[in-house]
């Protein structure tokens, strides 16, 4: 099975890739120790600064001289209603009484300056040659697809769907992503919405591996060796994983999260966007149980994402974990606390994968 199209096309000894996590997960332990052993690190830098990015990244290359990429999600336009902003506020008060918070002056987000930082990231890309860059929430313009190809930067999609996955192959980039909806945290859907786009991984994977040419990587519920076989079986040439590594030692999770993880089982993942204004997948809790009633009249991502920061802040450092987003796949019984090292140990330890 090995090598292959994805481990001669990332310079990867493992067709395994760990999931760009946004939000300080993919620490520079984590990414280095990945690529370190023969996987892909992935920086996700969905929330990050395009300085705190550039640090990011160098530091990263302080820790490893393998490759290794980054994460970008692609903005959208969206509305920001003062009405719906106060509205929000108004539900989301009495996490705040109950975390002992004050209502921050929040600066929301203008779509202006999410583009800016999302220009701003793949100009850092090509300045600290990054050899690898993967989008999520969409595809990049043909301008910008030309010019990280000038700069010989591999190009990877997300895609939930056929349709998005032959829209990535149709752009001209190099590999994309399959993600099942049993993915953890949120998903790449762009050209379906979420309803349309909840397809199993089992199901995903051979549909689109037949319907593009480009090499298929499956992402979503899969944590062991068993996973990378199932997938290559099903078509693909490689995976995606995020919550077998969420577990790992060199994780930035919160402890709790991780606690969480390790005791939770299939039955407790949900998906919710009380969190962002986005459909993700986590393990259910309180606040996403009270929100339910709410869900549907709340702002859009990245709104909401911004206006629910300060409870997210507050419940990390009150080490309360029903207010925290707990992201997760939908199979966490399989999740070890152990370090990357024995986590892609275990899942090449089968001959059958390397021979």
């Amino acid at each position: 099975m090995l090598p292959n199209k994805i481990t001669d096309l990332f310079k990867i000894k493992y067709p395994i890739i760990q999931a760009p996590m946004a939000g300080g997960i993919t620490t520079e332990q984590l990414v280095a120790a990945v690529s370190n052993h023969g996987g892909l690190g992935m920086i996700g830098a969905g929330y990050m600064s395009s300085e705190s990015l550039k640090t990011l990244i160098r530091e990263v290359k302080k820790s490893t001289e393998q490759p290794f990429g980054v994460n970008v999600f692609v903005p959208d336009e969206f509305e920001v209603s003062q009405q719906d902003v106060n509205a929000a506020k108004q539900t989301l008060q009495p996490y705040q009484n109950e975390l002992d918070i004050q209502q921050p002056e929040v600066q929301l987000p203008k779509v202006t300056d999410a583009f800016q930082t999302y220009h701003d990231q793949i100009q850092i890309i090509i300045d600290e040659k990054v050899p690898i860059c993967s989008f999520t929430f969409g595809i990049p313009s043909k301008e910008m697809m030309e010019k990280l190809k000038q700069h010989g930067v591999t190009v990877v999609g997300t895609a939930t769907t056929v349709k998005e996955a032959q829209e990535i192959e149709k752009l001209g980039m190099d590999a994309v992503v399959a993600q099942g909806s049993e993915a953890g945290g949120h998903r790449g859907n762009f050209l379906s919405q979420t309803e349309k786009s909840l397809i199993g991984t089992m199901s995903l994977v051979p549909q689109v591996a037949d319907a593009v040419e480009i090499p298929v990587i499956a992402a979503g519920g899969i944590m062991d060796r068993r996973g990378l076989k199932a997938s290559i079986c099903l078509g693909a040439l490689g995976v995606q994983m995020g919550t077998a590594f969420l577990t790992c030692v060199e994780s930035g999770v919160h402890p709790l999260h991780k606690k969480t993880l390790l005791q939770s089982t299939e039955e407790e993942t949900t998906l919710t966007r009380a969190f962002s204004g986005k459909w993700a997948r986590g393990i259910n809790n309180r606040y996403i149980q009270e929100m339910k009633k709410n869900e549907e009249k709340l702002p859009a991502f990245p709104v909401l994402n911004v206006l629910t920061q300060p409870i997210r802040k507050a419940a990390a450092s009150q080490n309360k974990i029903e207010f925290m987003s707990l992201w997760s796949g939908q199979s966490p019984r399989l999740a070890k606390k152990q370090n990357v090292q024995e986590l892609i140990k275990q899942i090449i330890s089968d001959p059958e994968i390397i021979n």
